[in-house]
């Protein structure tokens, strides 16, 4: 609704038909978004100078506010996504934005530039740093934008032309200076890119007297479409294997049927692949470049089962989360508590008729179908992991030593899955969502009555660029956090800071969340810590056991790289520190891998995939790091202490998870059987090789191979087994399949 009401303590008086405040204007702490904001009411305030809107859930201003005397203004705690607007507001002096996460380094030099009065922003003295952005950075990109056009296109425009002539002109120049002219940092690349193309088009207008009269906005999205077609084919014509790097799952081949048949090899490795995305959904649905938080209750992560006021063990839930739960739930979504869609399929005899592997098959769970319906075996499921264990909370079965809850995620839901028995014990659902990523943490959360109790709370993004955050005992979804414009691919927590979040997307980004501790209503604040900026789409990340607040590696859709991630350094945005190369196909060190999969096995050896050469390598994070030395160099070669044997295919997304108190490696396949190396015997040899291993390839130990299955009387065939993991002590082992189904093995 808009906004026509002023806070009681505000002081004002009329003049006419404006108001005229003798006190700063407080709009803080009122749920506001960007609708709310009238300008209607704004314009009857011409005369204000202080504005304090902190603390709302704006993502952009209005650019018709009218507030042409404005000198203060405060928009801390925001959901800001872009700056350019505040330019309506000239004699603004002193601007504070912090914990608006979208905004970064680059936003801070946009407004530098755009407010010529700006002299704090932020709490700083921005002074002297505003004036070379205004004069020094102008007059040397305007030279540069200059003499791009003197060298390649001045002779490109006829001394008679036509409108289309011009209009042809102009768009190859825009995007030709904005990818060639290059000034300062990377980290200032995007303002730059934002400087220069309004340098060049004031350039073709005013120095050579083209006028432009085309819809800049229209033109915009259109040249950065064509940008991103241009670099496709281009990627396309280097490397005819090379993924596209588009918000998608793993295509499939429609035409088939999911029962009964493979796809032959040959058109496999030709096929192109994209970024994960749900087979089941139309080709023309792409993913929304910018995601948007809603506070709509149908999208919100809803749970499906459970009973209100207390939980399955009796622990009652903290202050007003029975009434909180019973709003979330419309009245389809209560109905549907009765059945999850949960559908158990039973294996029937190996085709060999017995198990290759020591364990009993328990459960194979058909929990994520889209709609609950028992016909879908087309959701693809990517995250699943254990439930960490709480200290204080006494189990009720003396013999489990470890979590058997396992959280999974996949298409518009997570579940959470008692391995033993094969419950769903809790379902949380996002219609518009689907979920690639889920990670747990243990926060000490404040009761009703003020006491302390640790809780273990989950966090699940995907799609939408959106962090959930569940507090599994009390079956409540309590917040998100707005973090990416783009789908997040993964998420970790670290292992020594509880509320330290890491999320990896496909905006090229790792960004460092700190998610706070919410209190006994639930209310936190989140902040962003730390930006790294990726070359690639990271894929996979993991912490550096022996240093995890120092570096954090990530394996790419275009490399394995690592970065400095302390926080005691001043950067707060930073590219990586240094990129590994492997040996590729003929020998030969290159970083063009694409790494889909990397976990360590223990303190220093880790275990990556590359999907190219079809094999995984097992490396020692120590030695390869410490040939970077003290210099500058960035780029080293991995010390490969030894090659796993593994399947041949091209099929990207089969993620591999190591069992380190066991050192166990596992990997799934594209025929539905899981690998598993014990390397226990060889991790010796590797601390007294330095360096140097053997050609011959570790075979795996055992090859689970995937049971015999049918639904519906059909052979359930055709299965990527995208994801596996164990709980730490090797009780149970998960495997999440392309067919929407979650199998559950337990060791004998």
């Amino acid at each position: 609704m808009a906004l026509y009401l002023v806070k009681a303590s505000t002081r004002f008086a009329v003049k006419g038909r404006q108001l005229v405040f003798s006190f700063p204007f407080s709009l803080s702490k009122l749920q506001l978004k960007t609708g709310d904001l009238d300008p209607r009411l704004f314009s009857r305030l011409r005369h204000l100078q202080k504005l304090d809107l902190s603390d709302n859930l704006l993502d952009k201003f209005p650019n018709s506010l009218t507030l042409p005397d404005l000198r203060v203004l405060n928009c801390n705690n925001n959901q800001l996504e872009d700056v350019t607007a505040l330019k309506q507001f000239p004699l603004l002096e002193e601007l504070n934005y912090e914990n608006n996460g979208y905004l970064t380094l680059n936003d801070d030099y946009k407004v530098m530039f755009l407010l010529q009065n700006l002299r704090l922003l932020n709490g700083k003295d921005i002074t002297k740093l505003a004036n070379h952005v205004r004069r020094v950075n102008s007059r040397k990109l305007t030279s540069k934008v200059t003499a791009h056009w003197e060298e390649f296109f001045r002779d490109q425009l006829p001394e008679k032309y036509t409108a289309e002539q011009v209009k042809s002109i102009k768009k190859k120049f825009l995007k030709s200076v904005q990818t060639n002219v290059v000034y300062g940092p990377s980290s200032l690349s995007e303002f730059t890119r934002w400087r220069v193309k309004m340098i060049a088009e004031e350039f073709l207008t005013c120095s050579l007297g083209l006028e432009l009269n085309t819809d800049t906005e229209t033109e915009e999205n259109m040249d950065e479409n064509e940008e991103e077609s241009a670099e496709s084919s281009k990627e396309a014509a280097e490397e005819e294997a090379k993924v596209t790097v588009t918000p998608r799952k793993r295509k499939r081949n429609s035409s088939k049927s999911r029962f009964g048949r493979k796809k032959s090899k040959s058109k496999a490795k030709t096929e192109k692949e994209s970024v994960p995305r749900n087979s089941s959904q139309e080709e023309d649905d792409p993913a929304p470049d910018k995601a948007t938080a809603s506070n709509e209750p149908a999208e919100e992560a809803t749970p499906e089962q459970g009973d209100e006021g207390t939980h399955k063990n009796g622990e009652q839930f903290p202050k007003g989360q029975s009434n909180r739960r019973s709003s979330q739930l419309t009245g389809e979504q209560k109905s549907q508590e009765q059945d999850n869609g949960v559908v158990n399929l039973t294996p029937v005899r190996n085709s060999k008729g017995k198990e290759d592997f020591s364990a009993e098959p328990l459960h194979f769970l058909q929990c994520h179908s889209k709609g609950n319906s028992r016909e879908d075996f087309k959701t693809q499921l990517w995250s699943c992991v254990f439930e960490p264990l709480l200290d204080c909370a006494p189990r009720k079965d003396p013999i489990v030593s470890c979590s058997r809850t396992v959280a999974t995620c996949g298409g518009e839901s997570v579940c959470l899955i008692d391995c033993e028995t094969g419950v769903v014990l809790k379902k949380y659902k996002v219609a518009t969502e689907e979920f690639f990523s889920v990670a747990w943490t243990t926060l000490p959360m404040v009761l009703s009555d003020s006491r302390k109790k640790s809780h273990n709370i989950l966090a699940a993004a995907g799609r939408r660029g959106i962090v959930k955050l569940i507090h599994v005992a009390a079956d409540f979804c309590y917040g998100e956090i707005k973090a990416h414009k783009k789908p997040i691919a993964t998420v970790c927590f670290s292992p020594t800071r509880e509320t330290h979040l890491f999320t990896a997307s496909y905006d090229k980004r790792i960004v460092l969340w700190d998610i706070g501790i919410p209190d006994c209503d639930y209310n936190f604040k989140a902040s962003q810590l730390l930006v790294l900026e990726c070359l690639s789409v990271p894929l996979r990340i993991a912490l550096v056991p022996t240093c995890p607040e120092q570096y954090l590696l990530a394996g790419c859709e275009e490399g394995c790289f690592t970065w400095n991630i302390k926080l005691e350094k001043e950067e707060k945005t930073r590219p990586f520190e240094a990129s590994f190369k492997f040996p590729d196909e003929e020998g030969e060190m290159s970083t063009s891998h694409r790494v889909d999969g990397l976990a360590f096995l223990n303190d220093d050896v880790v275990v990556s995939k590359s999907s190219k050469p079809g094999c995984i390598y097992l490396w020692s994070w120590s030695w390869s790091f410490d040939t970077k030395g003290k210099g500058s160099q960035r780029t080293v070669s991995a010390v490969i202490l030894a090659e796993l044997e593994w399947s041949t295919t091209d099929l990207s997304y089969l993620t591999l998870s190591t069992c380190p108190a066991k050192l166990h490696v596992f990997c799934g396949d594209e025929k539905g059987s899981v690998w598993i190396y014990h390397l226990s015997n060889y991790t010796t040899a590797w601390s007294s090789a330095k360096g140097k291993h053997s050609d011959k390839r570790i075979p795996p130990t055992q090859i689970l191979k995937w049971p015999e299955l049918r639904a519906n009387g059909d052979h359930l065939s055709e299965v990527y087994i995208n994801n596996v993991i164990t709980d730490p002590t090797f009780t149970y082992l998960v495997a999440l399949t392309s067919v929407n189904i979650t199998a559950i093995w337990k060791k004998s």
